[in-house]
């Protein structure tokens, strides 16, 4: 069985290798066209920018998968899982701090392991093609802002679940699957209020005239925000972009302040009207709903993988390993068997992103502003305006823009 499941890795971990490279060498035969309604947006000099961008950018990633698949299959195949969940026995604490000690020093080695990569994307590669405006302190500062947080609620994540599984044995996966549906809401609610502000600063929208018609706009589909602020994005990076953030009555509109300095008023509402379409639609909460039921199933089939004394040996390892070892085996063994789930997952939410652009067309009246708005998006990010069919309908939350502008054009042309 151990194998059996290293072929499938290998195999699905080389199909994901196939398809970058299919989608890059079909980038490498179409790169040179401009895309029909892309024309004053875009000049071979920018194409020629974008697929380097879109290459350069790319041959980090695979440098990294790489190296996070070969950390992989040390740590489960080649004994290393069994010499560290040993060494973490050894140390004689509870089963709780046991359970915290276990998932931390494996995130932090994790993370450690991957500070050169984010390093050389930041500061060499998003350097190289203008983006990055951040510095080697700001960036550290973030670093070590984002570990102490992660640390916190990690350890507070883990502290909770083996409580519960401790407290009740034979219930356990309910009572954890409650836990985490009311920590996701409960980080929905907090997030933009205590932990976002600790990294960008947040402040009114100061372009003059854009606050009210934002507001016009919501008004018109009968949604009401708590705020419409702009951050601070250009600090570290010159992408551009813009979100909701938070739930119910705290929900607010973010603006990147590149977003704002690139795009014209009926831009940016046409942006955001596409994001009122999510609400509008109940994609939100449909996403909410898929994700707990799935959640649900997956913690009662967790409870009974983790009382069977078969489980370790699937992947060669002795039966008295912990829980916390079990669960690793667990999770890997599901990163598998999930694998289906994620094409049908892009699907749904690219079914979602047109209805929300067909929303944005009907709020405003004016798709060609959004048209417009995704056009200057894609032309400033150098996204790969020639993703592979194949590539994009396994990995791609958001159709193609092409295939977005030219169906809005249609519908501003009809």
């Amino acid at each position: 069985m151990k194998l059996l499941l290293f072929c499938i890795f290998i195999f699905l971990t080389g199909f994901n290798y196939w398809l970058r490279h299919i989608n890059l060498q079909y980038l490498k035969l179409n790169g040179d066209k401009i895309p029909v309604g892309f024309e004053g947006a875009l000049d071979e000099e920018k194409l020629r920018k974008s697929s380097a961008y879109t290459f350069d950018s790319s041959t980090v990633g695979l440098w990294d998968s790489l190296f996070d698949n070969l950390l992989l299959v040390l740590f489960l195949f080649c004994g290393v899982l069994a010499s560290y969940d040993h060494y973490i026995a050894n140390l004689n604490n509870s089963f709780v701090v046991s359970g915290i000690i276990f998932f931390l020093v494996m995130t932090w080695v994790q993370t450690l392991l991957g500070i050169p990569f984010d390093l050389y994307g930041t500061f060499v590669i998003e350097a190289r093609y203008g983006f990055n405006t951040t510095t080697s302190r700001l960036w550290w500062l973030d670093f070590i802002k984002s570990q102490i947080i992660g640390t916190v609620l990690i350890s507070l994540l883990l502290g909770v679940v083996f409580g519960l599984i401790q407290w009740s044995p034979h219930y356990w996966w309910v009572w954890v699957w409650g836990f985490m549906a009311f920590f996701t809401l409960f980080m929905m609610f907090i997030s933009p209020y205590v932990i976002e502000p600790l990294f960008n600063k947040y402040e009114p929208v100061t372009k003059e005239g854009l606050e009210d018609d934002i507001k016009a706009m919501m008004e018109k589909g009968g949604l009401k925000v708590g705020k419409v602020l702009q951050m601070d994005a250009s600090k570290r990076s010159n992408h551009s972009n813009a979100y909701f953030t938070g739930i119910g009555k705290v929900k607010r509109i973010v603006l990147y302040d590149t977003l704002i300095n690139q795009m014209t008023h009926g831009e940016i509402v046409a942006v955001l009207a596409h994001e009122i379409g999510h609400w509008k639609k109940g994609h939100i909460w449909k996403r909410l709903v898929w994700a707990e039921t799935m959640a649900l199933a997956g913690s009662w089939i967790s409870f009974k993988l983790l009382a069977w004394e078969g489980l370790p040996g699937i992947l060669g390892l002795p039966a008295d390993i912990s829980l916390p070892a079990k669960m690793v085996v667990l999770g890997f063994i599901s990163s598998l068997a999930l694998f289906p789930l994620g094409p049908f997952s892009a699907w749904r939410s690219r079914c979602h992103e047109r209805e929300a652009d067909r929303y944005a067309s009907d709020l405003t009246g004016k798709p060609e502003d959004l048209a417009s708005a995704l056009i200057k998006m894609s032309a400033e990010n150098l996204s790969n305006l020639f993703p592979h069919p194949l590539y994009a309908a396994i990995n791609y939350s958001h159709p193609p823009v092409v295939e977005r502008v030219a169906n809005l054009k249609q519908t501003a042309g009809a």
